[in-house]
């Protein structure tokens, strides 16, 4: 049962990264940098996170991320880079991901939106991504 649930966790990671087989949770950092101080996290992360609640019905995957970004904006966390590229992989637009975080202005205040903001955008250089912003012109 333990491994059909991490093997359904490591599907999802894959649907969300389109990572390959032989690499099957590409740029997910899933805990796996921790072996030496704790050799579970990265089955805890793989079967809660990913076989449990990514893989809930509700939300489409685009609506996942992007709420993933959202409460990472918020906390000041630093994955948001990881959820930001996850959302590029999802077919989420960069105008789409800098609008959530410039939607988040009144709720988490401009330190943590300017933050975000510099995170997504060292990631939309990685990426090759640039973002529209012609509606502002």
């Amino acid at each position: 049962m333990a491994d059909d649930l991490y093997q359904k966790g490591i599907k999802k990671i894959q649907e969300l990264t389109a990572s390959p087989d032989d690499n099957p949770t590409g740029f997910m950092n899933i805990g796996a940098d921790f072996k030496d101080l704790a050799p579970d996290l990265e089955k805890y992360v793989v079967e809660f996170a990913f076989a449990g609640v990514y893989s809930r019905p509700g939300l489409d995957n685009k609506q996942k991320v992007l709420t993933t970004i959202t409460a990472l904006v918020a906390q000041g966390k630093p994955q948001i880079a990881m959820h930001i590229k996850t959302g590029l992989a999802v077919g989420l637009t960069p105008e789409e991901i800098v609008g959530c975080i410039m939607h988040l202005i009144p709720y988490v205040g401009f330190p943590s939106v300017i933050n975000a903001l510099t995170v997504a955008k060292q990631v939309f250089a990685e990426e090759g991504v640039t973002v529209d912003t012609s509606a502002f012109d």
